[in-house]
């Protein structure tokens, strides 16, 4: 089949996040202006350039995690891994502003290093970040699109060492979790090695 999404799919549900996968969870730890913490699980979500690091997340929507964001120039990205899976589900429930998904989740914060935000302390690894960009995007149209951008520059890692083999972060080892469109995820427990070709 081909279709333009402007003209409809007309399948039961939209395959495109589906196809656009898997992507990795940004679960994104902000403050607000108050200090009241923020957790959300974020499936646009990912690596923009390794030197200096940096990570991006989209909101669709102008949600509590773009917000303080932007407000306050900081935010801590956690990993996920598979036994967090539920955890992190829960802080995707729709919450007041203000209501910490941390106490709802039943999940124990730890202080970051450089930046406010806490960290979930039962994360395989963090990311400390402070906002480079928030931007909105636009169509083809020029039209505004409700979805923001946020690029952050890492600015301070913790990894928990049981995670580490030979002084690799053990993706597998720590069950990195991945959205796969619709309601579905999936779990990584192994990986396997390709050798880049001569040159590259």
């Amino acid at each position: 089949m081909f279709y333009e999404p402007a003209s409809g799919h007309g399948l039961p549900h939209d395959p495109f996040k589906a196809i656009v996968a898997p992507r990795p969870i940004g679960w994104i730890s902000t403050l607000d202006l108050q200090g009241r913490p923020n957790l959300a699980p974020y499936s646009f979500f990912n690596g923009v350039c390794g030197s200096p690091p940096m990570v991006m997340f989209s909101s669709e929507g102008r949600k509590h995690s773009a917000s303080n964001a932007e407000a306050t120039g900081e935010f801590v990205c956690n990993f996920v891994g598979h036994p967090l899976k539920d955890a992190m589900n829960a802080t995707s429930a729709p919450l007041a502003e203000g209501e910490s998904e941390f106490d709802a989740a039943g999940l124990e914060t730890a202080p970051s290093r450089v930046v406010k935000p806490p960290r979930v302390a039962l994360s395989p690894a963090a990311l400390e970040c402070k906002v480079l960009s928030v931007t909105e995007l636009t169509d083809l149209d020029g039209r505004k699109t409700r979805r923001f951008v946020v690029i952050g520059q890492v600015v301070g890692v913790h990894i928990d060492e049981a995670f580490l083999t030979d002084g690799l972060f053990d993706t597998a080892k720590a069950g990195a979790l991945a959205r796969c469109g619709y309601m579905d995820y999936s779990a990584t427990f192994e990986t396997f090695t390709l050798a880049r070709p001569a040159g590259a």
